[in-house]
């Protein structure tokens, strides 16, 4: 008799386990399927250009005329890609500072004010909206930008500076959780052998969790990289190459919002505009591909 109320009981723990692989199958499928189409959709539209509109490679890629409705057209991205660059990188450049030591303070000098108070105050800055970083970049950061340097206030520098706050909360988290994880034994050997707390700091703690924080710096790059909005509001989206930081520039991300509903879908400005999202897209398999690298070689 115990047998089959043994089997009887079992069935719906079966039952159960069946239902779980094939929901997890169906979201895995789904994922899949979604990744591979918006790949494939994003490819297909921005290779037109090449294929269908017959536009050399290099012409788009180096070129510093952007006119895809001129006669004739021009299809230079050069400016977009210096633009998306130059702001992305030195945002990084300015809060990659700021995040570490925000980090050092948190966890090594400070830990309870930092985790308390400090820390979630850092994260609040995630969840703020992007069109209120380039509101308050317009209101505050180019008047005075306007007020202190020649120009008119727009540019990559106002540009770098609302991203470099977008982007602080995700360098200052992945800093605080690479240092948190650190063996203490590292830290209480460099104590046991004399060293400061700066020294030890410097010479034990930062060297340590190197790869974890450029990790956070080259997500950082990526999340600056693709914003749109808040940069378009700053920048001044003039398509040409700046002499100055205080010049207005543009970006991918700037030229693909403001010129993708006056476009007709198929032509050649269209399709250009599409090229210019599939430039986005491979950058951001590049940086999740050196995501990866900097993860195994952290474990290494």
């Amino acid at each position: 008799m115990a047998q089959p109320l043994d089997r009887q009981k079992a069935k719906p723990h079966l039952a159960e386990e069946w239902v779980g692989k094939i929901y997890t199958l169906f979201c895995i499928a789904f994922l899949i399927i979604t990744i591979i189409s918006i790949v494939y959709f994003v490819a297909s539209k921005g290779l037109s250009t090449f294929f269908k509109n017959h536009v050399n490679v290099l012409d788009l890629l180096t070129g510093l005329k952007w006119a895809p409705e001129g006669e004739p057209a021009l299809f230079g991205a050069l400016p977009f890609i210096f633009g998306s660059f130059s702001t992305s990188l030195l945002a990084a450049a300015i809060a990659a500072p700021l995040g570490f030591c925000a980090a050092v303070f948190m966890i090594e000098i400070a830990p309870k004010f930092g985790r308390q108070f400090l820390q979630p105050v850092i994260e609040l800055l995630a969840g703020i909206p992007s069109v209120v970083y380039g509101f308050v970049g317009l209101s505050v950061i180019v008047p005075l930008f306007r007020d202190i340097f020649p120009g008119q206030g727009v540019g990559i520098a106002a540009g770098s500076i609302v991203l470099s706050i977008m982007i602080l909360p995700t360098i200052t988290t992945i800093a605080t959780d690479a240092l948190a994880a650190l063996p203490k034994g590292l830290k209480e050997g460099s104590y046991a052998l004399g060293a400061t707390r700066w020294q030890t700091i410097y010479r034990i703690v930062l060297p340590t969790t190197l790869p974890a924080l450029m990790t956070g710096i080259v997500l950082g790059i990526a999340r600056a990289f693709g914003e749109a909005l808040a940069v378009q509001m700053v920048i001044g989206n003039a398509p040409h190459i700046p002499s100055s930081l205080f010049e207005s520039a543009s970006t991918l991300t700037s030229a693909i919002t403001l010129s993708m509903g006056n476009t007709a879908m198929g032509t050649a400005a269209n399709n250009a505009l599409w090229s210019l999202g599939l430039i986005l897209m491979i950058m951001t398999f590049i940086f999740v591909f050196i995501v990866r690298w900097l993860e195994r070689r952290s474990k290494i």
